[in-house]
């Protein structure tokens, strides 16, 4: 694919961005850009922005967006000019899709594609609920999709499996709420603005949806050129 692209990769959670947008980054020689590794690099540095990050976090409340879009924007800075870019999971709202789009424009760059995994809540409840993972060595199983040999014991280290309070059904459907509740007003700005969002069905295989990711973003590529 052509150097320079901007792609921003939305989905809910337990759609499969993070596997799937990490064969998209590679797939167009871009870079993927994820926030919350951002945050978490500014915390472990001490920078300034990740002072003031830990600040609001140690009070209990939400990193503003300003704070993730000026965070965004310092990534940026450290980037050639013409690196594509694959944003995973960013903008999370509409106010920081807005932001987003004037830290571009004083870059000289525009974005390219939106690319939107769905699924039905019943699917990503039982992916994530189907989730197991390790306490002593980080391992994650899913039941379902990659269970462990002995059921409930972790194949590496022989350690009790943990089913993360995360993980559960019940906090799977609050934060899926959530994210309808952040993210339609983020589809409907898209969708009124000149980039078109390129929907794509993530019930399947993971090799189906992403084989159907890079055909919609071709696709859409070849019609601008």
């Amino acid at each position: 694919m052509d150097a320079g692209l901007v792609v921003v990769l939305l989905g809910p959670p337990g759609v499969g961005k993070g596997a799937q947008g990490a064969a998209l980054a590679e797939w167009l020689s871009a870079e993927r850009v994820v926030t919350g590794d951002l945050l978490r690099a500014a915390r472990r540095e001490g920078t300034e922005l990740g002072k003031k990050a830990q600040a609001f976090m140690d009070a209990g409340d939400l990193v503003p967006d300003s704070l993730i879009v000026e965070m965004v924007r310092e990534r940026l800075t450290e980037l050639p000019v013409d690196r594509g870019l694959l944003f995973d999971g960013f903008p999370r709202t509409a106010v920081q899709a807005e932001a987003f789009g004037k830290v571009l424009a004083g870059m000289g760059r525009a974005l390219d594609a939106v690319l939107l995994l769905e699924a039905s809540d019943e699917t990503l409840v039982r992916r994530i609920g189907g989730r197991r993972s390790c306490p002593q060595c980080g391992r994650v199983y899913n039941v379902h999709l990659d269970p462990p040999i002995n059921e409930g014991i972790c194949d590496e280290c022989g350690a009790v499996l943990d089913h993360r309070k995360d993980d559960r059904p019940e906090t799977v459907r609050h934060r899926l709420g959530v994210y309808r509740e952040q993210t339609e007003p983020l589809i409907d700005y898209y969708e009124k603005g000149p980039v078109p969002v390129l929907r794509v069905d993530g019930e399947g295989a993971i090799e189906d949806v992403r084989r159907d990711m890079q055909r919609a973003l071709a696709e859409r590529l070849e019609v601008e050129g």
